[in-house]
């Protein structure tokens, strides 16, 4: 096994910090969980303003950001303060591949809340990420949404990004959509992937004094699963390799599909809170609020602090960027754009 990757650990830790640089313009994060999207963008140097519903993700958010976070049930008309950079993640269960994927129809849909904060607050740029369920069976939603978006005259842009691009240890797809009126480019991706045995080091063949081991009849009930399912690769942790994505389901459920590490001595245990939150590089000095399954659904909800910090650099790279297009070249270039 590798030992724990320094450079990896050293980075998150010091790398993801919040910094305030004042000449930046204020964020709003919409739909906001624990705050790993404004980490990236405080980290970056802006001052965020989360609104969550959720008080265990609130409290973790203002706990270890500069910015506030508002416990709200945020709607179309809730007021906003003043911003210039609005970012979010509404919730995705409506188009998640695991759910139903009601989309418009479902009530948890916050797409609607979204658009009408860019609608009424105008703001200079806008970023959505989301599961990649949206570019399947709710592919019409999507291509509605965007149009709609693209109607109050922004260059809207759309990529499938994976968090391993970006130095973060876990093979994680999610959508993101960009609203601009200039030239605005996504991060460039970085070469060498980190594994997960390089940022849990010794960690992996530790045992913690609370520790959670798998039955038997859970082992029994792995290999029905992994044999059913036609897996080829064993579900275990692979050190050698990044982590599978991390969700609310399999960190807290006693599920088939649960991550887990497999010890030397044959025995399995389920992921720690601190080793869930570092595959989805969150710092080691982030401290989280709520008991254990609260902290493992903020963290299987987030976005990659590593990833949003990238994307704050390009939305830096923008702001800092004098290009602007007239409404009629948005509308030009909004034309040519094809959802692939």
């Amino acid at each position: 096994m590798k030992t724990i990757n320094s450079s990896y650990l050293e980075r998150i830790n010091h790398l993801l910090k919040p910094k305030l640089n004042q000449a930046l313009p204020k964020v709003v994060d919409l739909f906001a969980g624990c705050g790993g999207l404004s980490l990236g963008f405080e980290a970056q140097g802006f001052l965020t303003t989360g609104f969550e519903v959720n008080q265990n993700a609130c409290q973790t958010y203002a706990d270890n950001l500069n910015g506030e976070c508002l416990q709200v049930n945020l709607t179309t008309e809730t007021e906003l303060p003043e911003f210039k950079l609005l970012i979010g993640g509404p919730p995705c269960q409506p188009f998640s591949v695991g759910g139903k994927q009601k989309g418009l129809i479902d009530s948890r849909d916050g797409f609607p809340i979204f658009i009408s904060a860019v609608e009424r607050y105008q703001p200079d740029l806008w970023l959505i990420e989301n599961v990649r369920g949206l570019f399947y069976r709710n592919k019409k939603y999507l291509e509605e949404t965007l149009t709609t978006l693209r109607n109050l005259d922004y260059l809207v842009e759309v990529e499938l990004l994976n968090a391993v691009w970006y130095q973060t240890p876990q093979n994680r797809q999610r959508v993101f959509i960009v609203g601009h009126r200039g030239n605005f480019s996504f991060p460039n991706r970085y070469p060498q992937e980190i594994t997960a045995g390089e940022a849990l080091g010794d960690l992996a063949v530790q045992i913690p004094s609370d520790a959670r081991f798998l039955t038997e009849s859970m082992d029994t009930y792995i290999s029905k699963y992994e044999t059913a399912s036609h897996c080829l690769n064993p579900r275990d942790l692979n050190l050698e390799r990044p982590a599978r994505t991390l969700t609310c389901r399999n960190l807290a459920g006693a599920t088939g599909d649960m991550q887990r590490i497999k010890l030397p001595d044959g025995r399995r245990r389920r992921l720690s809170c601190l080793e869930a939150a570092r595959l989805q590089s969150f710092p080691d000095w982030f401290t989280w609020k709520g008991g254990e399954q609260s902290v493992f659904k903020q963290i299987g909800n987030a976005v990659p602090p590593m990833l949003s910090y990238y994307l704050a650099g390009s939305c830096l790279e923008y702001l800092e960027s004098e290009v602007r297009y007239s409404k009629p070249e948005i509308r030009a270039r909004n034309k040519t754009f094809q959802l692939s």
